[in-house]
């Protein structure tokens, strides 16, 4: 059963930046899409970034030009790079990574806290 865990999260000033990862305990094959969420209390859970169809990314509105995606193969680790954070960043961050011709098999980590103060 393959495992995402996830680091990075934290508490951060306004402005500030974070780096969060997410490892697979193994090598997942045939990848289709690979991205973070977050979930603010209260709130749904939203998409934040996506990689796909090889190194393809898009944002969503309010974190585009200040978070980026990233991969690194060699290591099975997914990145998203958070800077300018602002106060309405806080939520529990999730990655996600979807694998199967049919995007049959979805692998989802356990969730990273970021707290952002103002």
């Amino acid at each position: 059963q393959v495992q995402l865990v996830e680091s990075g999260g934290g508490l951060v000033q306004a402005g500030g930046a974070l780096r969060l990862s997410c490892a697979a305990s193994e090598t997942i094959f045939n990848i289709r899409a690979m991205g973070w969420y977050r979930q603010a209390p209260g709130k749904q859970r939203e998409l934040v970034a996506l990689m796909a169809n090889g190194e393809r990314t898009q944002y969503s509105g309010p974190v585009k030009g200040r978070f980026t995606i990233s991969r690194d193969n060699a290591k099975n680790t997914l990145y998203l790079q958070m800077n300018g954070l602002k106060p309405e960043d806080t939520a529990v961050y999730y990655c996600n990574i979807m694998a199967g011709d049919l995007y049959e098999y979805a692998y989802w980590g356990q969730g990273t806290q970021v707290t952002v103060s103002s």
